[in-house]
Protein backbone atom coordinates (compact mmCIF):
# COMPACT_ATOMS: atom_id res chain seq x y z
CA UNK A 1 0.00 0.00 0.00
CA UNK A 2 3.21 2.24 0.30
CA UNK A 3 4.18 1.76 -3.17
CA UNK A 4 3.30 4.06 -5.93
CA UNK A 5 3.77 5.45 -9.56
CA UNK A 6 1.93 8.74 -9.42
CA UNK A 7 4.54 11.56 -9.57
CA UNK A 8 4.71 13.83 -5.89
CA UNK A 9 2.43 16.99 -5.71
CA UNK A 10 4.54 19.67 -7.42
CA UNK A 11 5.01 21.51 -3.82
CA UNK A 12 5.83 18.48 -2.65
CA UNK A 13 8.63 18.27 -5.79
CA UNK A 14 9.64 22.10 -4.69
CA UNK A 15 10.38 21.23 -0.85
CA UNK A 16 12.70 18.19 -1.52
CA UNK A 17 14.19 20.29 -4.05
CA UNK A 18 15.05 22.86 -1.34
CA UNK A 19 15.98 20.39 1.14
CA UNK A 20 18.48 18.74 -1.64
CA UNK A 21 20.28 22.26 -2.39
CA UNK A 22 20.33 23.43 1.17
CA UNK A 23 22.30 20.07 1.84
CA UNK A 24 20.96 19.53 5.60
CA UNK A 25 17.77 17.41 6.73
CA UNK A 26 15.26 17.99 8.86
CA UNK A 27 13.29 15.94 11.62
CA UNK A 28 10.62 15.96 14.39
CA UNK A 29 13.12 13.69 16.38
CA UNK A 30 14.33 14.47 20.23
CA UNK A 31 17.43 14.05 21.37
CA UNK A 32 17.15 10.78 22.34
CA UNK A 33 15.30 9.63 19.06
CA UNK A 34 18.73 10.67 17.17
CA UNK A 35 20.46 8.86 19.76
CA UNK A 36 18.97 6.00 19.57
CA UNK A 37 18.37 5.58 15.94
CA UNK A 38 22.19 5.89 15.58
CA UNK A 39 23.12 3.31 17.85
CA UNK A 40 21.32 0.46 15.54
CA UNK A 41 22.65 1.73 12.74
CA UNK A 42 20.08 4.12 11.08
CA UNK A 43 20.49 7.82 10.38
CA UNK A 44 17.56 10.29 9.95
CA UNK A 45 17.47 11.98 5.95
CA UNK A 46 14.85 14.09 6.74
CA UNK A 47 11.02 15.08 7.67
CA UNK A 48 8.83 13.90 4.63
CA UNK A 49 4.72 14.26 4.59
CA UNK A 50 1.71 13.59 2.50
CA UNK A 51 -1.89 14.58 2.33
CA UNK A 52 -5.05 14.65 0.55
CA UNK A 53 -8.26 16.13 0.92
CA UNK A 54 -11.09 14.01 -0.26
CA UNK A 55 -15.03 14.61 -0.77
CA UNK A 56 -17.44 12.07 0.72
CA UNK A 57 -19.64 12.88 -2.11
CA UNK A 58 -23.36 12.33 -2.66
CA UNK A 59 -22.79 9.41 0.71
CA UNK A 60 -22.55 12.14 3.25
CA UNK A 61 -25.86 13.75 1.58
CA UNK A 62 -27.66 10.08 1.90
CA UNK A 63 -30.32 8.76 4.60
CA UNK A 64 -28.79 6.00 6.18
CA UNK A 65 -31.35 3.29 7.01
CA UNK A 66 -30.87 2.20 10.54
CA UNK A 67 -33.01 -0.69 10.51
CA UNK A 68 -36.02 0.22 12.72
CA UNK A 69 -39.38 -1.61 12.41
CA UNK A 70 -42.38 -0.32 13.66
CA UNK A 71 -44.68 -2.99 15.89
CA UNK A 72 -47.94 -4.11 14.85
CA UNK A 73 -48.87 -3.15 18.51
CA UNK A 74 -46.55 0.03 18.84
CA UNK A 75 -43.50 -0.43 20.21
CA UNK A 76 -41.34 -1.19 17.42
CA UNK A 77 -38.00 -3.50 16.69
CA UNK A 78 -34.28 -2.06 16.58
CA UNK A 79 -31.17 -3.16 15.90
CA UNK A 80 -27.05 -2.31 15.40
CA UNK A 81 -26.60 -2.01 11.78
CA UNK A 82 -23.15 -1.55 10.27
CA UNK A 83 -23.45 -2.25 6.94
CA UNK A 84 -24.39 0.88 4.47
CA UNK A 85 -21.14 2.03 4.74
CA UNK A 86 -18.69 0.94 1.97
CA UNK A 87 -18.82 4.07 0.32
CA UNK A 88 -17.36 6.30 3.42
CA UNK A 89 -14.94 3.46 4.60
CA UNK A 90 -13.49 2.84 1.27
CA UNK A 91 -13.21 6.72 1.24
CA UNK A 92 -11.09 6.61 4.11
CA UNK A 93 -9.28 3.45 3.24
CA UNK A 94 -8.29 5.43 -0.09
CA UNK A 95 -7.46 8.68 1.43
CA UNK A 96 -5.22 6.90 3.90
CA UNK A 97 -3.84 5.33 1.37
CA UNK A 98 -3.37 8.22 -0.79
CA UNK A 99 -1.70 10.19 1.61
CA UNK A 100 0.87 7.07 2.97
CA UNK A 101 2.26 6.73 -0.60
CA UNK A 102 3.23 10.30 -1.41
CA UNK A 103 4.84 10.28 2.23
CA UNK A 104 6.70 6.96 1.34
CA UNK A 105 7.42 8.63 -2.27
CA UNK A 106 9.07 11.83 -0.46
CA UNK A 107 11.05 9.03 1.75
CA UNK A 108 12.65 7.22 -1.52
CA UNK A 109 13.49 10.18 -2.80
CA UNK A 110 15.30 11.21 -0.41
CA UNK A 111 17.49 7.69 -0.25
CA UNK A 112 15.29 6.56 3.06
CA UNK A 113 14.52 2.88 3.95
CA UNK A 114 11.30 4.07 5.87
CA UNK A 115 9.30 6.67 8.12
CA UNK A 116 9.08 6.46 12.00
CA UNK A 117 7.00 8.64 14.27
CA UNK A 118 4.31 9.19 11.61
CA UNK A 119 1.51 11.44 12.90
CA UNK A 120 -1.65 10.48 11.18
CA UNK A 121 -4.73 12.61 11.60
CA UNK A 122 -7.87 12.79 9.58
CA UNK A 123 -9.96 15.68 10.20
CA UNK A 124 -12.82 17.84 8.30
CA UNK A 125 -11.73 20.74 5.74
CA UNK A 126 -12.20 23.94 7.47
CA UNK A 127 -14.63 25.90 5.04
CA UNK A 128 -15.47 22.77 2.97
CA UNK A 129 -18.57 20.42 3.92
CA UNK A 130 -18.58 16.70 3.60
CA UNK A 131 -14.99 17.09 2.89
CA UNK A 132 -12.27 14.95 4.40
CA UNK A 133 -8.06 16.27 5.24
CA UNK A 134 -5.72 13.44 5.38
CA UNK A 135 -2.09 14.62 6.68
CA UNK A 136 0.80 12.20 7.66
CA UNK A 137 4.25 13.92 8.90
CA UNK A 138 7.30 12.00 10.31
CA UNK A 139 10.87 11.27 9.43
CA UNK A 140 12.52 9.22 6.68
CA UNK A 141 15.59 7.21 8.07
CA UNK A 142 17.94 5.32 6.25
CA UNK A 143 19.93 2.57 7.71
CA UNK A 144 23.96 2.66 7.43
CA UNK A 145 24.33 -0.73 5.76
CA UNK A 146 24.09 -1.78 2.41
CA UNK A 147 21.45 -3.98 2.74
CA UNK A 148 18.23 -2.15 1.85
CA UNK A 149 14.48 -2.89 2.22
CA UNK A 150 12.48 -4.09 -0.37
CA UNK A 151 10.02 -1.21 0.26
CA UNK A 152 10.19 1.49 2.45
CA UNK A 153 8.08 0.89 5.79
CA UNK A 154 6.00 3.25 7.35
CA UNK A 155 5.74 3.13 11.64
CA UNK A 156 4.04 5.46 14.13
CA UNK A 157 6.02 4.30 16.68
CA UNK A 158 8.70 6.73 18.52
CA UNK A 159 12.46 6.35 17.73
CA UNK A 160 12.88 4.64 21.11
CA UNK A 161 10.48 2.50 20.57
CA UNK A 162 12.05 1.87 17.09
CA UNK A 163 14.91 0.58 18.51
CA UNK A 164 13.17 -1.40 20.88
CA UNK A 165 11.52 -3.57 17.94
CA UNK A 166 14.75 -3.64 16.44
CA UNK A 167 16.81 -4.54 19.59
CA UNK A 168 14.05 -7.33 20.32
CA UNK A 169 13.88 -8.77 16.26
CA UNK A 170 10.75 -7.07 15.43
CA UNK A 171 10.78 -4.97 12.32
CA UNK A 172 7.69 -2.56 11.41
CA UNK A 173 6.27 -2.51 8.29
CA UNK A 174 3.15 -0.77 7.40
CA UNK A 175 0.90 1.99 8.87
CA UNK A 176 -2.32 -0.55 9.41
CA UNK A 177 -6.12 1.10 9.59
CA UNK A 178 -9.13 -0.69 11.06
CA UNK A 179 -12.89 1.82 10.46
CA UNK A 180 -16.09 1.17 10.57
CA UNK A 181 -19.68 2.44 11.57
CA UNK A 182 -22.88 1.68 12.52
CA UNK A 183 -26.27 2.99 13.34
CA UNK A 184 -29.19 2.11 15.92
CA UNK A 185 -32.53 3.39 16.31
CA UNK A 186 -33.34 4.84 19.76
CA UNK A 187 -35.83 2.90 19.96
CA UNK A 188 -38.83 3.08 23.33
CA UNK A 189 -36.12 0.18 25.26
CA UNK A 190 -33.92 2.98 24.87
CA UNK A 191 -35.96 6.13 25.40
CA UNK A 192 -36.68 4.91 28.99
CA UNK A 193 -33.42 3.24 30.15
CA UNK A 194 -32.16 7.13 29.32
CA UNK A 195 -35.38 8.88 30.34
CA UNK A 196 -35.51 11.72 33.00
CA UNK A 197 -36.82 9.40 35.60
CA UNK A 198 -34.48 6.46 34.70
CA UNK A 199 -32.91 4.58 37.74
CA UNK A 200 -29.10 4.27 37.57
CA UNK A 201 -28.40 1.26 34.64
CA UNK A 202 -26.94 -0.10 31.89
CA UNK A 203 -28.07 2.02 28.15
CA UNK A 204 -28.25 -2.11 26.47
CA UNK A 205 -28.59 -0.53 23.02
CA UNK A 206 -26.12 1.78 22.85
CA UNK A 207 -23.37 -0.64 24.20
CA UNK A 208 -24.51 -2.80 22.08
CA UNK A 209 -23.76 -0.03 19.31
CA UNK A 210 -20.86 0.64 20.54
CA UNK A 211 -19.10 -3.25 20.78
CA UNK A 212 -20.37 -4.07 17.33
CA UNK A 213 -19.00 -1.26 15.52
CA UNK A 214 -15.68 -1.14 17.62
CA UNK A 215 -15.78 -4.96 16.69
CA UNK A 216 -15.57 -4.60 13.31
CA UNK A 217 -13.11 -1.78 13.18
CA UNK A 218 -10.76 -4.22 14.73
CA UNK A 219 -11.78 -7.29 12.60
CA UNK A 220 -10.77 -4.54 9.53
CA UNK A 221 -7.45 -3.59 11.70
CA UNK A 222 -6.37 -7.22 11.24
CA UNK A 223 -7.53 -7.87 7.75
CA UNK A 224 -5.20 -4.48 6.84
CA UNK A 225 -2.47 -5.94 8.81
CA UNK A 226 -2.60 -9.39 6.85
CA UNK A 227 -1.78 -8.18 3.75
CA UNK A 228 1.64 -7.18 4.81
CA UNK A 229 2.49 -10.60 6.12
CA UNK A 230 2.87 -9.33 9.41
CA UNK A 231 2.50 -11.21 12.88
CA UNK A 232 0.97 -8.40 15.06
CA UNK A 233 0.01 -4.46 15.49
CA UNK A 234 1.39 -1.77 17.91
CA UNK A 235 -1.83 0.35 17.99
CA UNK A 236 -1.11 4.05 18.32
CA UNK A 237 -4.92 5.26 19.01
CA UNK A 238 -8.16 4.18 19.14
CA UNK A 239 -11.11 6.98 18.33
CA UNK A 240 -15.01 6.77 18.58
CA UNK A 241 -16.77 9.56 17.29
CA UNK A 242 -20.65 9.20 18.17
CA UNK A 243 -23.53 11.71 16.32
CA UNK A 244 -27.12 11.42 16.69
CA UNK A 245 -29.28 12.39 13.81
CA UNK A 246 -33.40 13.29 13.84
CA UNK A 247 -34.66 9.59 12.00
CA UNK A 248 -37.70 10.11 9.81
CA UNK A 249 -38.70 6.16 10.25
CA UNK A 250 -39.48 6.67 13.76
CA UNK A 251 -41.49 9.94 13.70
CA UNK A 252 -40.23 13.92 14.14
CA UNK A 253 -39.44 13.47 17.50
CA UNK A 254 -37.30 9.96 17.37
CA UNK A 255 -33.44 9.93 16.91
CA UNK A 256 -30.79 7.53 15.90
CA UNK A 257 -27.11 7.39 16.65
CA UNK A 258 -24.05 6.76 14.58
CA UNK A 259 -21.14 5.22 15.66
CA UNK A 260 -17.40 5.53 14.24
CA UNK A 261 -14.71 3.71 15.53
CA UNK A 262 -11.08 3.96 13.86
CA UNK A 263 -8.25 1.99 15.05
CA UNK A 264 -4.63 3.39 13.46
CA UNK A 265 -1.33 1.37 14.28
CA UNK A 266 1.90 -0.48 13.01
CA UNK A 267 1.79 -3.61 11.51
CA UNK A 268 4.37 -5.62 12.68
CA UNK A 269 6.85 -8.86 11.47
CA UNK A 270 9.30 -10.66 13.45
CA UNK A 271 12.78 -10.41 11.21
CA UNK A 272 13.70 -13.13 9.20
CA UNK A 273 14.55 -13.84 5.82
CA UNK A 274 11.72 -15.88 4.36
CA UNK A 275 8.89 -14.88 6.31
CA UNK A 276 5.57 -16.21 6.78
CA UNK A 277 2.69 -15.45 9.82
CA UNK A 278 1.93 -18.57 11.86
CA UNK A 279 0.05 -17.74 14.60
CA UNK A 280 -2.76 -15.28 14.84
CA UNK A 281 -2.12 -11.49 14.83
CA UNK A 282 -2.37 -9.78 18.23
CA UNK A 283 -2.73 -5.90 19.34
CA UNK A 284 0.27 -4.87 21.71
CA UNK A 285 1.14 -1.40 22.88
CA UNK A 286 4.16 -0.38 24.24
Amino acid sequence: MNESNDPLPPAAQARLGQARQAGTWTSSLTVDEFAGLRSIGFEPVGQVMGSTVHNLGWWARSQINCGYQRGVLGGGFAATVTSGFRAYIDTLYQARRTAMNRMAAECAALGGDGVVAVRLTIAPFQGAAHHLEFQAIGTAVRAAGAVRPGRVFLSHVSGQEFVKLIETGWVPVDLALGAAMGIRHDDWRVNWSTGRFAPTQEVGGWTELVSATRRKARSRLFADARRTGADGVVVSGIDLRVDERACKLGGDHDHDHIVESTVIGTAIAEFRTSHRPTRPLTIMRF
